[in-house]
């Protein structure tokens, strides 16, 4: 079982470990028990703990931070890198972006606005030595887990962890799913097609598979079929922005001007007021 310890944690945040302990105790994470009853932190609690920290500097209560903090778990992407998000506070108010800007306050509460890779460049050495060991006894899911954690700063080796994973189970969705977004990154998308298509198989309503896929058949210039996995998506997903926006582009190269209007006025509709 792989996980940072409390030393790790709170060398990462410039805590004392005491504190990790005692907010990890208050729910500000959901750490689990190593092999001799240590807590090992994700990356997720890492994350959670990094705005925890803020909020307390802010002055902000504790049954506050809670709440905050409860409502920030259940909008971190599951399953796959947090490193393109950002999380921003006007007080205890977090807003989660994925990289396509950072939110901006109006008020002059307390505020931060912090990207999760400048955490993952500090987590990387850490992972980059436990990507060294070699974890036993390890089903799919668990695999899968690991690989999740490997993938924010050891990429090459979430691979491989998705790939054991797969091994074992070769339908794991998530496993499929992450390592198909990792191969079409590292500029395969041929073999991220195979896995977004293992995906589907095993989950065919999975919008963020189907939108990947579109986009890695637009990649390969094959555009009805990523009109098709686009239309997929959107069936799955009505309010998929970015699927409305890429079915809108191909559309009009297709000449389909009228089809093209009307996704792209949808598109702007979703993103009104966005960054």
């Amino acid at each position: 079982m792989w996980g940072y310890r409390s030393s790790d944690v709170a060398r990462m945040l410039g805590l004392p470990a005491d504190r990790i302990r005692a907010w990890a105790r208050l729910g500000f994470a959901s750490p689990r028990r190593g092999p001799k009853g240590e807590l090992l932190f994700s990356f997720h609690d890492l994350v959670l703990l990094r705005t925890a920290r803020e909020l307390a500097a802010a002055r902000v209560p504790v049954r506050r931070i809670r709440t905050a903090l409860r409502s920030l778990r259940a909008r971190l992407p599951e399953g796959r890198s947090l490193a393109s998000v950002r999380i921003a506070a006007d007080g205890d108010r977090l807003v989660v972006r994925d990289g396509r800007g950072a939110w901006r306050p109006e008020s002059g509460q307390a505020l931060f606005d912090f990207g999760v890779s400048s955490l993952s460049e500090k987590v990387a050495p850490l992972l980059r030595e436990a990507a060294r060991l070699d974890p036993s006894g390890l089903d799919a899911q668990a695999w899968y887990a690991w690989g999740c954690d490997l993938e924010d700063g050891a990429p090459g080796q979430a691979r491989r962890a998705y790939a054991r994973a797969l091994e074992l189970d070769p339908d794991h969705p998530g496993a499929n799913l992450n390592l198909g977004r990792l191969l079409h990154e590292a500029g395969d998308p041929a073999g991220a097609e195979v896995h977004y298509r293992r995906a589907l198989e095993a989950r065919p309503g999975d919008a963020t598979a189907q939108f990947n896929l579109g986009v890695v058949l637009e990649d390969q210039a094959r555009l009805d079929e990523a009109i098709l996995a686009y239309a997929r998506c959107l069936r799955a997903a009505p309010g998929h922005a970015d699927a409305h926006f890429n079915a809108a582009r191909i559309l009009e190269r297709l000449g389909r001007k009228a089809e093209a209007l009307r996704h792209l006025a949808t598109y702007r509709r979703l993103t009104r007021g966005s960054p």
